[in-house]
């Protein structure tokens, strides 16, 4: 008997704190499991594990474990700010999903930041209508409604329904308890994981972090808001850093040796599936046929320094290179020294523009592009809106040609052939097809063979809009690179990767086919014959080894700016250039090292 009665006390005990607020958790946990249906559950490409509904009992029940330990006045008090919280915010994630086809994003958040109060009456005239009602967003209004009529009525259902439940409490009890030591163990991974990311120094540690196969899930509206003002908070961090070097950017003179310097930066395209660097399909008919008037100079021995944009953009825009002390924000971007020497800069990015549908990747590529402040410092004209395919750009740098200046560096940011590949070409521009591959890849499957023929006619595609972009200046005095930000998996030797592997130690194969990188430089033949020097420099700096984190003093050479933060040692067509320079990738390899070990040099 005794035995009996410290059970039902422990029953009794584990039952309290849902016993205590129940109508508290019966309400939010089915606002939690209604959202995640009207969310998560139809994104397309989220990755859910099965177990969101016991961890969502596990928060609840702590939650009301805290209430429960409140006095009555209080707790009542605290419940009432929950619900308005936990409404709201859910209102807001379902009507976002509704509108935009995305829950709340770091880039919503700052989005919603930057409107003032005009842009932000525009946007509720836009878009709250009666429609709203019949919406998605009607489900949580509805269990809203359902809760106040639930708590009017409060007196009532206690009394109808308090002497059944009573006299299955043990029972209940025994249920709540196992429940929660069944959701902690089932839970832990994910809670690990939201650890994880919360102990991240930098909104790139957090991109990283969220690469990793098992990263943590913000299964609801709560944790995305908290998500977003973390991330923005780290963002911040970086943002108040470069705004501080940049009011101190020194340009001692400027030459304008080149009048006309144009950067292409594709996305996601290996050397490996270049015609140019020996690939067996036709992948670039166009850059080969320039590359043979000898106006097109290919470099032979080019990575990237990370693969994933986020990083590779931050390194490649800051002056800072990998191996000087300090962080990429330390240093001032070369768009910005650009325009303090006096060049006009123009960005036509096909990717990095503030949108609601952003994953952090892109918010964390992008942020220090579309902070106003720096954009301005930065940027004289870029476009507005993002293009299906790269050509869009093409009618962007049309438009805007009237308003560029006497020198000008022009930059255009490709979507190139990043996944999915299907979707980078128009289908009436498809070449290949996964018969084309039967002979020379007969170990992969028809499955296979069929994506790796979307991946190279996104390859082709893209041959087809960077030839039109040198069109654009072949009869200017005009320079044009070429790089893509890092490279891409496409089922290379028996790797069966597609994309990339962002969590795998970096080892010699993974450095080839994802950091190794066509690279090259296109002269027009009115530059060609006003700087023979550079010209002929160009073409004997072809073999060097080159690690893009160095491009801005390449870039800053070219222009001839005079500054204190460029550096012959990192211009790759100086006799100064410091060839040996270790070429770290990911932070943690060394890419010489690797291909020496692999005896591939």
């Amino acid at each position: 008997m005794k035995l009996r009665n410290i059970l039902n006390k422990v029953l009794a005990l584990g039952l309290r704190p849902v016993k205590t607020n129940a109508a508290f958790f019966v309400a939010m946990y089915v606002l939690g499991e209604v959202v995640e249906w009207l969310t998560l559950v139809r994104a397309p490409g989220i990755h859910l594990y099965g177990n969101l509904w016991l961890e969502l009992f596990l928060d609840l029940y702590v939650v009301c474990v805290v209430l429960t330990l409140l006095p009555e006045g209080i707790r009542r008090w605290v419940r009432r700010l929950l619900y308005v919280v936990l409404y709201a915010v859910a209102v807001v994630d379902v009507y976002c999903f509704w509108k935009f086809d995305s829950t709340l994003t770091p880039t919503m958040l700052l989005l919603v930041g930057e409107t003032d109060s005009r842009e932000a009456g525009e946007f509720l005239r836009q878009y709250l209508s009666p429609e709203v009602i019949f919406s998605p967003v009607g489900c949580v209004l509805l269990l809203a409604v359902l809760h106040a009529v639930g708590a009017w009525k409060q007196k009532w259902i206690r009394a109808k329904a308090g002497p059944f439940l009573g006299r299955l409490s043990p029972g209940l009890g025994l249920l709540v308890i196992g429940l929660f030591v069944w959701s902690c163990f089932s839970s832990y991974d994910n809670k690990r994981a939201t650890a994880k990311i919360y102990a991240s120094r930098t909104i790139g540690d957090v991109e990283h972090t969220l690469t990793e196969p098992g990263h943590a899930v913000f299964y609801t509206p709560l944790y995305r808001l908290v998500f977003s003002l973390y991330a923005n908070s780290l963002a911040s961090k970086q943002i108040a850093q470069l705004i501080k070097t940049s009011e101190n950017i020194e340009v001692d003179s400027c030459s304008f040796r080149s009048p006309h310097i144009v950067l292409i930066i594709g996305e996601s395209y290996g050397k490996h599936h270049s015609q140019q660097y020996g690939y067996f399909m036709p992948t670039t008919p166009r850059q080969t046929a320039r590359e043979k008037t000898g106006l097109l100079v290919k470099f032979s021995d080019v990575v990237s320094p990370h693969n994933l944009t986020s990083f590779v953009f931050k390194d490649v825009f800051s002056m800072h290179v990998i191996g000087q002390k300090g962080e990429w924000c330390d240093y001032p971007l070369f768009t910005e020294v650009f325009r303090k020497a006096g060049y006009h800069v123009s960005f036509l990015t096909n990717q990095f523009l503030p949108k609601a549908k952003e994953a952090v990747y892109d918010f964390s590529g992008g942020f220090f592009l579309n902070n106003p402040r720096l954009s301005a410092e930065q940027f004289d004209t870029r476009n507005d809106k993002i293009h299906r395919f790269d050509e869009g750009l093409l009618d962007d740098y049309d438009d805007l040609k009237g308003r560029l200046g006497t020198h000008n560096l022009t930059i255009f940011h490709l979507i190139g052939q990043h996944v999915g590949y299907k979707l980078r070409f128009p289908k009436d521009r498809a070449k290949f097809s996964a018969a084309d591959y039967e002979k020379r890849r007969p170990e992969l499957t028809p499955r296979q063979r069929k994506m790796l023929s979307y991946y190279d006619n996104a390859c082709l595609y893209n041959d087809s809009v960077v030839d039109e972009i040198c069109r654009r200046f072949e009869k200017e005095d005009a320079i044009v690179i070429y790089m893509p930000d890092h490279g891409e998996e496409c089922y290379e030797g028996t790797r069966g990767i597609v994309c990339r592997n962002h969590s795998a130690r970096v080892d010699y194969d993974l450095a080839k086919y994802e950091f190794e990188i066509p690279f090259w430089i296109y002269c027009s033949h009115t530059y060609a014959v006003k700087h023979p020097e550079i010209y002929h420099e160009i073409i004997q700096a072809k073999d060097r080894r080159l690690m893009t984190d160095a491009l801005p003093h390449l870039l800053l050479y070219l222009a001839g700016i005079s500054a204190p933060t460029y550096h012959a040692e990192y211009n790759i067509l100086s006799p100064d250039y410091d060839e040996l320079r270790p070429r770290i990738l990911k932070s943690s390899a060394d890419y010489d090292k690797l291909r020496k070990e692999a005896g591939d040099e």
